[in-house]
């Protein structure tokens, strides 16, 4: 496609790459190899491939690159690499820019895979990591130096829902010379701004709003095409985190319909945040898209919406969050988020539970709280079946 078109007209035609046949859906190449017509073509693809030209599917793969392409429209990014995970997504953006003796400042606030990495993984090999309080500016300021090679932060936090200001801290890491890395799958790529933002890179788990039916993991980094094409295609091709073409073809398909999904999905997280301000049963409701959040503003001029996932606090601990879950009949019981289905998770005890108990304290994760994902199912039935599950 060579027009500016709209964002949903790309999200269904962007990057279509037809054989042949000229099929309407995109076509699944599952080969992991490709077959030269001679061996001066091999070796001169071995040198440098065209643009068209394949080699072996963990360095590229036609389903992939069209899911690459269509991703990087959506993003507003130059190019995209596909990954096997989010994880791999996450790890493959810091690895492939990280050297020994170069130093990380993050928010603290992280999914517990990510602070694994920071934690653990990096120091290994010689990384220096600061963590911040990703809310405070003047801790950014302080923690970043003319040393510090990358910042890394998740856009909006798993599950705690704080919210940093992307333009801000990439404006002073940026006066330090540094790479400023964003997780940012809570925010979703249909509410992204966060390239136009300053981030130089961008990642999701594709598991989630991308693919949003439960289908398949799948992760994507993106950004500008010398550094995806340069050290995170050289290190994600060689350390094997591709993604497979059959899930590369999944992802195109949720890409068609993940402006419509995720929209409505925001709209009815915004009627259940309202329908739970006050509720006697609950001690705090969490959801950036209202005005109650501590950074509605920065939400406003950030995303313009506040996403599709919901936390609050029940009243009685973790005795009453396990019964308020095993009473819910409509919303499922899971670890997943941004599907079709709304699914409630107890982070204490499943994707944080490994967490040290200070750790868990410092981030909000009381054993009362729930992270509620909001699916494709009518809002007042949801909101139904939270407040059956209360009483």
């Amino acid at each position: 496609m060579t027009h500016d078109y709209k964002s949903r007209t790309n999200l269904v035609h962007g990057g279509t790459r037809r054989s042949q046949y000229n099929e309407v859906s995109e076509a699944i190449f599952l080969t992991q190899g490709f077959v030269y017509d001679t061996a001066e073509q091999a070796q001169a693809r071995f040198v440098k491939a065209g643009e068209d030209e394949f080699i072996y599917a963990r360095y590229g793969n036609p389903t992939v690159a069209m899911f690459e392409d269509r991703i990087a429209m959506l993003e507003g990014a130059e190019d995209a690499f596909a990954c096997a995970s989010g994880m791999a997504a996450v790890n493959g953006a810091l690895m492939s820019v990280l050297n020994a003796g170069d130093h990380v400042v993050a928010g603290r606030a992280l999914f517990g895979s990510c602070l694994y990495i920071l934690d653990e993984i990096l120091p290994r090999f010689g990384v220096h990591v600061t963590l911040v309080d990703g809310k405070d500016l003047d801790q950014w300021r302080a923690a970043i130096t003319d040393q510090t090679k990358v910042v890394f932060f998740e856009s909006v936090s798993n599950p705690g829902l704080e919210v940093v200001d992307i333009q801000s801290v990439a404006e002073i890491a940026h006066a330090h010379g540094a790479m400023v890395i964003v997780d940012n799958v809570f925010a979703t790529p249909v509410f992204s701004r966060a390239i136009e933002q300053g981030a130089d890179i961008v990642t999701y788990s594709a598991t989630k709003h991308i693919d949003g039916q439960g289908r398949a993991l799948g992760g994507v980094i993106l950004g500008k095409r010398d550094v995806i094409r340069g050290p995170v295609e050289t290190y994600m091709k060689h350390t094997g985190g591709s993604m497979s073409p059959f899930t590369a073809w999944i992802m195109l398909k949720g890409l068609e319909t993940i402006d419509l999904r995720v929209r409505a999905q925001t709209a009815s997280a915004e009627k259940i945040a309202e329908a739970l301000q006050g509720h006697p049963k609950i001690t705090k409701v969490s959801y950036p898209g209202h005005p109650s959040h501590p950074q509605f503003d920065l939400v406003a001029r950030q995303m313009g919406k506040g996403g599709t996932i919901i936390t609050f606090e029940v009243a009685g601990g973790e005795a009453a969050a396990f019964a308020f879950m095993n009473k819910l009949d409509i919303i499922v019981i899971s670890n997943n988020l941004g599907d079709a289905k709304s699914i409630a998770t107890h982070p204490a005890t499943t994707t944080h539970q490994r967490l040290p108990q200070d750790q868990k304290d410092m981030l909000g994760i009381t054993p009362g709280l729930i992270r509620l994902s909001v699916g494709l199912e009518d809002e007042q039935d949801l909101i139904g079946d939270i407040l059956n599950a209360l009483s």
